[in-house]
């Protein structure tokens, strides 16, 4: 029987009702090294907010490594034996006869691809281990491990808002890399270094080829779910997003609700999930595009 998993953005919204933007703001902004806004960069009205590259790199690792925290429970957790994952009884690494291997190996590889994302990420901020991330400790709906229908429902949830991400990461970027070009902001740095606009032109090519496999996530967890079809838009959307990091309708927005304790959700550690992720994931392959 096909099930319906398509919350919309203002399902998003209404799904998790907890925390406050400030949680995230805190943790990130001292995180950020070298992220003040230019003066002289406002974004113009009427377009997306204006966020810096180390705000988006910082909003974008903390989504990762919540994407790696939630798709490495969910490959330990009750619902992994259902009959479309590994069949009762079975497990990640133990797939049964009444189970589906390829849907678990489609969230074997994510587990991997959202660690290399991470990585990446972590690298262009300068960060020296996971350890010192901003966000060590994820909170998710209790129970959304238990059953295959509430696992989904929050990667939907989750794979909606990254897109939507990324996709202002890429205009973000893009506009970013028109002002260089012109000569019209200063102050784009991390580390003491400063962006050409030929780097961050750059930085738009690989938040698209991540935006790339953030889709291929959301349409996988509608495979997994029986709902036809899988790939059913025609483009992929904002979410309601208008920025990465800044501003009520951000990315850093719509993760907040992650990031602190409330009412009907359980705690689950970044650590943990690294610290085991080799037991239960599978390798993806391929690297960033060439600059």
């Amino acid at each position: 029987m096909e099930q319906q998993n398509k919350p919309a953005s203002s399902d998003r919204r209404s799904f998790f009702k907890t925390a406050g933007l400030a949680t995230l703001s805190a943790a990130a902004g001292a995180y950020i090294i070298g992220g003040a806004k230019p003066a002289q960069a406002q974004a113009p009205q009427g377009m997306f907010r204006f966020d810096t590259p180390a705000q988006i790199f910082t909003a974008a690792l903390i989504a990762e490594d919540l994407a790696t925290t939630f798709y490495y429970n969910g490959l330990i957790g009750k619902a992994i034996q259902d009959p479309n994952l590994a069949g009762p009884g079975g497990t990640a690494t133990a797939v049964t006869s009444a189970g589906n291997m390829g849907n678990v190996q489609y969230l074997q590889a994510a587990l991997s691809e959202e660690i290399a994302h991470a990585n990446l990420m972590r690298t262009l901020l300068g960060g020296a281990a996971p350890g010192t991330d901003p966000v060590q400790t994820f909170y998710l709906p209790t129970g959304c491990f238990d059953t295959l229908p509430a696992f989904l429902k929050v990667l939907d949830t989750l794979e909606n808002a990254f897109i939507g991400a990324y996709l202002e990461a890429v205009r973000g970027f893009s506009y970013m890399a028109a002002l260089l070009l012109n000569g019209n902001v200063v102050g784009y740095t991390l580390n003491g270094v400063g962006f050409s606009s030929a780097q961050v032109q750059y930085y738009t090519q690989v938040a698209a080829s991540i935006m790339g496999v953030e889709a291929e996530h959301r349409v996988l967890g509608r495979v997994i779910s029986n709902t036809n079809p899988a790939n059913n838009v025609c483009y992929e959307q904002t979410d309601g997003l208008d920025a990465v990091y800044n501003g009520p309708t951000s990315a850093v927005a719509a993760l907040t609700p992650f990031l602190s304790p409330g009412t009907g959700l359980s705690p689950y550690s970044l650590a943990t999930a690294l610290s085991n992720q080799a037991m239960v994931s599978i390798p993806c392959t391929g690297t960033i595009p060439a600059f």
